[in-house]
């Protein structure tokens, strides 16, 4: 039993994991803030808002110890979920250990270590995806041979639901990863033969559950058979325990809504029946998502209902005291057969595409088109949703009406005090033995058949950085940027939806003499793509003209950009909670380059946030509970007709 917890720096973090641990939660699930997944430390400028903001910074092994202090590494079982700096935190954890007096076969955990569904859905991505795949089976090996205890990789499925996945695509790109991974690590040859069932048995999944409660159990059962066949038919793999699906469920956060939250606890506890009520496909761990994710930071007391909620199905119900109740069902049966024939063919399309990493434009194109048609059904009112398309008349939430509006803010001196500790800690260190160490990085990343984890351990023993192991790292294996899938994605299967949005585009473009063109950008380290992904989409079918170059730009990126561009308005995402750094910036930017365009925002923006952001020059401001994106283009087009006006009247 777990909570997803971390936030601002190592002490405020291992005082939450305390309480946590205090009030029965049995393991730890730590979030680390998205400098720290993406391989900068908290002084680089693409840090700037996000340090500590959804999950705690961590920079080398002096935070790692504070992070675990009074924690027995030896009986704790610790997922972090990290990947593309996967190995680091691995590294880190192994030198707490050991500098703590445990050794490395007696640590118990998790890194998540799926960097495919980063391309795919979630954006912490650092290095291009050959080299990232190679530090995945690098740690594999590492662990398998020296951590044996230890899930190098946890396949994540879970962001690709969010994303947009049907439960198809979901088991279909998930096992394709895990294929990719294991050939990868047959590949490079650093396991044994007779080792490799333990590199099967090894690969844990980590889950999503939405609210269709029937259908999720169904994929769960699909997914199990299908792992199962792919042990035995394609690596030989015959120990049955060995063979099990192994995962871990954190439920559906995608479904959780901004209007009327107290629905969301209901949502919750249904969708944690559905990898719970089926005694042969249930999660080996579970963490739920608070009740106000939807909002912004859950506080303690948010936290610690959703364990209760566990607590309650554990200890009260009789869900666990009987065989699995869907045995013998014919809809169970149906619906498994169903599932795993769909999941069957996509996977057949994805090794047609040469594998789950070559196909990584193709999955990315399928989920932004699913996307689309899940927000279509819910702005149609075809899907309801409780309080937000639907019964939407409603008393004021109590939940809601405290002074902090129902979420935790973090304090904003962390990244102050994160920046003084990093100057303070790189002044005190060894600076000769962490540069030996970081060249020798260098040099193993530049040996193909090397394992980095040695030198990885090494770095991390010496003192050196987050930001500067992934320095080394991007300097050996070159720059990326993953698809966006808005290009490849088809066109919209009912036009007649769009027909009175694209004749106001049509109209306004043709008064102001050009097409309407919008630049949707994604300013700081946010990954979460999938809403600038569904305007950016919306927008091009509406007939205007779309600049979207993804994630990870920086203010300054941005304001060029729309110069360069000459765009009539600018779309900013921000879903990590540093648009109050990082949009006034960019409004500010644009303004010195006399780009005078309307700028509208969209992300988990508090109320009180948002009026201060439209202070600061925002057009427009929307949340998840705006839902309806026509109504969002049609506001849109009339913030580039309003400024046509005021210029024409000038």
């Amino acid at each position: 039993m777990r909570t997803y917890a971390g936030h601002s720096d190592a002490r405020r973090s291992n005082e939450l994991y305390k309480g946590n641990l205090a009030k029965g939660q049995t393991g730890l699930s730590v979030a680390f803030d998205l400098p720290t997944q993406t391989g900068y430390d908290p002084d680089h400028v693409l840090a700037r808002g996000e340090v500590g903001k959804v999950g705690v910074s961590i920079t080398h092994k002096g935070d790692m110890h504070q992070l675990l202090d009074g924690i027995p590494l030896d009986k704790m079982n610790t997922s972090m979920t990290i990947n593309a700096t996967a190995a680091w935190l691995l590294g880190l954890y192994v030198t707490v250990a050991e500098e703590n007096g445990v050794e490395r076969d007696k640590l118990t955990g998790t890194t998540q270590n799926d960097i495919i569904k980063e391309y795919l859905s979630r954006g912490t991505y650092a290095f291009p995806p050959e080299p990232s795949m190679r530090l995945i089976a690098d740690m594999v090996a590492f662990t398998v041979n020296e951590v044996p205890r230890w899930n190098p990789t946890n396949i994540c499925s879970y962001h690709l639901q969010e994303a947009g996945a049907t439960p198809v695509q979901e088991i279909a790109y998930a096992l394709s990863t895990g294929i990719a991974v294991l050939d990868e690590v047959k590949a490079r040859g650093q396991v044994a033969e007779a080792d490799f069932p333990k590199v099967f048995g090894r690969i844990s999944f980590f889950v999503n559950a939405g609210i269709r409660l029937i259908e999720e159990i169904a994929k769960l059962r699909a997914m199990g058979r299908l792992w199962n066949e792919i042990g035995r038919e394609r690596y030989g793999v015959t120990d049955e325990k060995m063979l099990r699906f192994r995962y871990g469920v954190q439920v559906n956060s995608l479904g959780l809504t901004e209007a009327q939250p107290e629905n969301n606890i209901q949502r919750i506890v249904l969708e944690a029946l559905a990898v719970t009520l089926s005694r042969d496909a249930r999660a080996r761990a579970l963490q739920l998502p608070a009740w106000n994710e939807a909002m912004g930071l859950p506080r303690p007391w948010d936290q610690q209902w959703s364990l209760r909620i566990q607590q309650v199905l554990a200890n009260e119900t009789d869900l666990l005291e009987y065989p699995d109740v869907f045995e013998g069902s014919l809809v169970m049966d149906g619906l498994v057969e169903e599932l795993t024939a769909g999941a069957r063919a996509e996977m057949a399309v994805v090794e047609e595409h040469g594998g789950a990493v070559e196909a990584v434009p193709y999955m990315k194109a399928r989920l932004v088109e699913s996307h689309r048609e899940r927000v279509a059904r819910i702005e149609s009112g075809e899907q309801k949703v409780i309080g937000q398309n639907s019964f939407t008349e409603t008393e004021d939430s109590p939940l809601t009406a405290g002074a902090d509006g129902g979420i935790l803010t973090p304090d904003p001196e962390v990244e102050r005090e994160r920046v003084a500790a990093l100057e303070q800690w790189k002044a005190e260190r060894d600076e000769g033995a962490v540069r030996a160490t970081l060249e020798e990085l260098g040099r193993v990343a530049a040996d193909e058949d090397a394992n980095v984890m040695p030198a990885t351990i090494a770095a991390a023993k010496t003192g050196a950085t987050t930001g500067e192991w992934a320095a080394v790292l991007r300097e050996a294996f070159g720059a990326y940027r993953a698809p966006t899938g808005v290009d490849g994605a088809a066109p919209p299967g009912d036009r007649e939806e769009l027909a009175a949005i694209r004749a106001r585009v049509e109209e306004v473009s043709t008064r102001i003499g050009h097409r309407i063109k919008i630049l949707v950008g994604k300013p700081g380290l946010d990954g979460h793509s999938n809403g600038s992904e569904q305007i950016a989409l919306r927008a091009r079918d509406a007939g205007m003209e779309v600049i979207y170059q993804g994630i990870r730009l920086t203010p300054e990126e941005i304001s060029e950009s729309a110069l360069q561009e000459d765009v009539d308005v600018v779309g900013l995402s921000i879903l990590s909670g540093s648009h109050l750094e990082l949009v006034p910036e960019v409004v500010r930017r644009l303004r010195e380059e006399g780009v005078d365009v309307p700028v509208v925002v969209g992300g988990i923006i508090p109320v009180a946030d948002a009026a201060r952001l439209r202070e600061a020059g925002v057009a427009g401001v929307y949340t998840p509970k705006d839902f309806d994106i026509n109504k969002i283009m049609g506001e849109i087009v009339g913030l580039v007709e309003q400024r046509a006006t005021t210029g024409a009247a000038a």
